[in-house]
Formats: structure tokens, C-alpha cells, sequence
């Protein structure tokens, strides 16, 4: 999956350009503009550099559409909006704590050297320590990536395909061959 951040002037709205791999094609309004990374390239980093595929990103990959996105483009699979609904209900605790480690991830990238057992030691409990430190480092990387980009300028990220919320299975209900007796 393709995602593009557009670099606008600061205090512009902001939306995001998101290509997924079945083709169908989002804009995800992302709020206002400034120099510092927006929120959903923290996400985008902090997940990739994770690996999780249960996140905000995984999620997307893996057919969710969240209220912010407008669809632009491509063809969307049957029943896209159910399935979405469905994967968003069944994932909750999962995206909310996605939400979670991005927000404390970011927090700590911010600190120069952060003490992370004394910032928050409750995310590190769901994530490895290794991880996260992995996950800090590519943010920094990140947000110096961002500053430097030029009013108009875009950033575009490739989603790896593997690491995508794999969709609930759904029963499916098959018919019982018909026996025919012999008269």
C-alpha cells in the first residue's frame, strides 16, 4: 500500500493519499499542517518500525475504512463497509492501543535520552523493549525528514503488503449434498 503526506503550508488542513493494494484509492483528512510530523506519519512509523499489522496502517491494508477517509477511486469489494465495521468492533482494543503506543512513542522521541520504564511503563508491557527503541529512532529519523520538506513537496511510504489485519473468517454455510434414495 501506498501512502503520500503532503508537505503544505503550515495551519493548512492536511489530507493523506492512500493507495491500497486491491486498488481502491482514499484521501484521509488529516488535520492541520506544521513543521512538526503529523500524526498519522507518527503512526505510520512507529507501527512499521513495530511490525504491527493490528495497528492504525495494518488496519487500513486490511480493508478498514475509518470515518475520516473518503473513497476517490478503484473498485471496493462487496460488502466493504460491513466488513470494515466489522474488523474496527472485533479490533477496538487493538487500534485503541496502537493509539496508545504511537502517542507514547512519540512523547519519548521527543525527550533526549527518555528513562522509559519511568516515562510509561504500561505500553512497554505490550510491546518489546527492543521495539520501541527501534520505534524512537525511526520517528526522530522521520520527523527530521519532515521538517526538511518543502511547502508542496510530498513524502510517500510503502505499507508492506504482509503486515495487513487479515480479515475475520466468515462462516460459511454449505449446502448438505442431497441424497436421493432409490425407489
Amino acid at each position: 500500500m501506498r501512502v503520500t503526506f503532503h508537505r503544505l503550508a503550515d495551519h493548512q488542513w492536511a489530507d493523506v493519499l492512500i493507495q491500497r493494494d486491491d486498488g481502491v484509492v482514499y484521501r484521509m483528512h488529516a488535520g492541520p499542517v506544521t513543521a512538526q510530523a503529523p500524526h498519522d506519519l507518527v503512526h505510520f512509523t512507529v507501527e512499521d518500525a513495530i511490525g504491527m499489522a493490528d495497528g492504525i496502517w495494518g488496519s487500513i491494508a486490511g480493508g478498514v475504512v475509518f470515518r475520516s477517509m473518503t473513497h476517490v477511486s478503484g473498485r471496493r469489494p462487496p460488502h466493504a463497509a460491513e466488513r470494515s465495521a466489522e474488523l474496527i468492533r472485533a479490533n477496538r482494543d487493538r487500534l485503541q492501543r496502537a493509539e496508545l503506543i504511537g502517542g507514547f512513542v512519540e512523547r519519548a522521541a521527543a525527550m533526549p535520552d527518555a528513562d522509559l520504564d519511568r516515562l510509561a511503563p504500561q505500553p512497554l508491557t505490550a510491546v518489546d523493549r527492543t521495539a520501541v527503541v527501534r520505534a524512537i529512532a525511526a520517528l526522530r529519523a522521520a520527523q527530521e525528514t519532515w521538517a526538511r520538506l518543502e511547502v508542496g513537496a510530498e513524502l510517500t511510504l510503502t505499507w508492506p503488503r504482509h503486515r495487513r489485519l487479515v480479515p475475520l473468517e466468515r462462516k460459511v454455510r454449505r449446502r448438505q449434498p442431497t441424497v436421493r434414495r432409490a425407489s
